[in-house]
């Protein structure tokens, strides 16, 4: 069973279900009944072990590569010694995709019953996370295809409790999401790769543009994360004010832009590794403000 967690990275995967949840209570503005609540967990769990079980699927013919050169210790969260388990022959082509099929059947049953309509972000999220992989060779701008994978999951988390969510509220928190996902994500976990992904001909941000750029740019998407956070409790009811907008601006500030200033200052890959593990951990403190938020109201 580990071996089939880690094709889906299972730890990752549980802190990114905290995103949706996030943004559902912030939008809703109070917890929804047990039932909703529920299928909405049950529903977040399938889709990102799917998607991530997805990404080794498409992806294994480099991730063969990868384990051919000999695997380069890494520090991220998603790091160990069953990184690529399908790629290692740890676990069966069939038995890789019996566990994605499962999975992504759960959760395409689960949006039915939540909300038909959020079907086309489900079957969207995977056609992104096909072309994401497919680009590994081709070009850097792969990054901007992650960020709307990472987003595809708050984004069918709104419409799951809200109806007919505000057009430009929605476009709002998509430009918050990619900034999150590309400045404390993509580019730290492309960088903990740079040696394998430099054998195979990868095209990533700190490979093509260099460490400096990729450090600059994790710099400005995630000062500018912090900055669109602020935003973020006027898409709510929660009679929160200062106190509210203060705290999301705070979570973003003290894990996001120290590892950020780090990283650009020494260009460290371990520092690169210090972020993507703090960056997963803002989804979860994230949720846990506005839980607090809407149990005191």
């Amino acid at each position: 069973m580990r071996r089939f967690l880690a094709l889906s990275r299972s730890v990752h995967g549980v802190l990114d279900i905290a995103m949706p949840g996030f943004v559902a209570l912030l939008w809703l503005g109070h917890f929804p009944s047990w039932q909703v609540l529920a299928l909405c967990l049950a529903t977040a769990l399938a889709g990102y072990t799917a998607i991530y079980a997805l990404n080794d699927l498409i992806g294994v013919k480099d991730d063969q590569e990868k384990v051919a050169g000999g695997i380069t210790p890494g520090y991220a969260v998603e790091a160990s010694a069953m990184r690529y388990p399908l790629a290692q022959n740890l676990i069966s082509m069939k038995g890789a995709l019996a566990w994605f099929g499962c999975w992504f059947a759960l959760a395409v049953l689960g949006t039915w019953l939540l909300n038909p309509k959020i079907l086309l972000i489900v079957f969207a999220a995977a056609a992104l996370e096909v072309l994401y992989v497919k680009l590994l060779k081709v070009t850097w701008w792969r990054t901007v295809v992650s960020g709307l994978v990472k987003s595809a999951g708050p984004v069918a988390a709104v419409f799951a409790v809200i109806p007919a969510p505000s057009w430009s509220g929605l476009l709002g928190m998509l430009v918050w999401l990619m900034l999150w996902e590309i400045g404390g994500q993509n580019i730290p976990a492309d960088w903990n790769d740079i040696e394998e992904d430099r054998r195979i001909g990868a095209r990533t941000i700190p490979l093509v543009l260099g460490l400096r750029t990729a450090s600059a740019l994790v710099a400005i998407s995630l000062g500018l994360t912090v900055l669109a956070s602020a935003l973020l409790p006027r898409l709510s009811p929660v009679a929160g004010g200062w106190p509210f907008q203060l705290a999301i601006l705070a979570a973003g500030a003290g894990l996001l832009l120290p590892p950020a200033i780090r990283l650009a200052r020494t260009l460290d890959g371990r520092q690169a590794a210090r972020l993507f593990d703090r960056a997963s951990l803002y989804p979860l403190a994230l949720l846990a403000i506005v839980t607090v938020f809407v149990l005191i109201r």
